[in-house]
């Protein structure tokens, strides 16, 4: 059974819907339903609470670090419809360098690619659509697609791999995974060279969907997907939690993406989320517990420890 190591006062005044370190784990950001964004600087078990971040009319749904090579970068989404990016310079001064307002609802999740495709953030929200970030040559560009018409509760990148992640011509391939209300898991992929631009159809900007070896397993609102970072394997591979108590996860292969069922948990899976590894799995449901499942040598996921609130 797994224990707390630490726990810290987070000074916010509303729930915490999200907590994220930094790629060396010198930082720690947290939101809230107070609509703010605080930063902690960790030394060993001490966390300072070292800025608060404001800006957002709504709570704050999710916060996500860039790559430490475009400096010290972190997003941030909203109820409000909005995704805010900031940028530390010099230290603990934070200034906003970006505020992303076209979403017409809730931006629910954002996800920063892979830093070997560049500064791009893919932004998931209710209103069925996702937009995509970019940041080059000094601005930023965004396009978008339809992704579904009941909302948009999550999206993943795919990491790079060498072997997964270039078309013949050497292009970047980039992929991403969304979970939505209509209870489906969607794979979404682009070719670097393929027209960019945005519009409202699916496929728009240049992203196709990409094929399921069967109809979406789920019975209820996906609320979390995530691709596992990249390994010693020679497949792709992603979770997904359902708000029908399941969790599955799916594989690439020549028939499409092939969802596995890993298990059935008792109460709604709300967070899954890989070790940097990518081969440890923790999932958390509304029972307020978090488990964590490993893949054994027959590809078989066996659970490996587990923890509950107040231990």
């Amino acid at each position: 059974m797994a224990s707390a190591i630490t726990s810290i006062d987070s000074q916010h005044a509303e729930m915490i819907h999200d907590c994220q370190f930094d790629y060396y784990s010198k930082k720690l950001a947290t939101c809230s339903s107070d609509r703010t964004v605080k930063i902690f600087d960790v030394s060993g078990d001490i966390y300072h609470n070292s800025a608060t971040l404001t800006g957002h009319e709504g709570p704050v749904w999710q916060v996500a670090w860039a790559h430490p090579k475009f400096g010290s970068v972190l997003a941030s989404c909203s109820y409000d419809g909005t995704v805010a990016i900031y940028r530390e310079a010099p230290q603990n001064n934070w200034q906003k360098v970006y505020d992303h307002k076209f979403h017409d609802s809730s931006v629910n999740s954002i996800s920063w690619a892979s830093h070997e495709f560049g500064l791009i953030l893919a932004c998931a929200s209710s209103d069925g659509r996702v937009s995509i970030l970019e940041h080059k040559n000094g601005l930023w560009s965004e396009v978008y697609f339809q992704n579904d018409t009941l909302g948009c509760n999550s999206v993943s990148w795919a990491p790079y791999s060498p072997a997964t992640s270039h078309s013949e011509d050497g292009s970047f391939i980039y992929r991403l995974v969304t979970g939505s209300c209509d209870n489906v898991v969607r794979v979404w992929k682009r070719t670097e060279n393929s027209a960019p631009g945005g519009g409202g159809t699916a496929g728009a900007g240049g992203w196709a969907e990409e094929s399921r070896s069967c109809s979406s397993p789920h019975a209820d609102w996906v609320r979390d997907v995530a691709f596992a970072p990249s390994s010693s394997l020679p497949y792709s591979m992603f979770a997904s939690g359902s708000e029908d108590k399941t969790v599955y996860v799916w594989r690439q292969s020549e028939h499409g993406w092939e969802p596995s069922l890993l298990r059935q948990f008792e109460a709604p899976v709300w967070r899954v989320s890989w070790s940097v590894t990518g081969n440890v799995l923790a999932v958390s449901t509304g029972d307020h517990k978090v488990s964590l499942w490993k893949q054994s040598v027959d590809e078989t996921w066996v659970q490996i420890s587990a923890l509950e609130e107040g231990e």
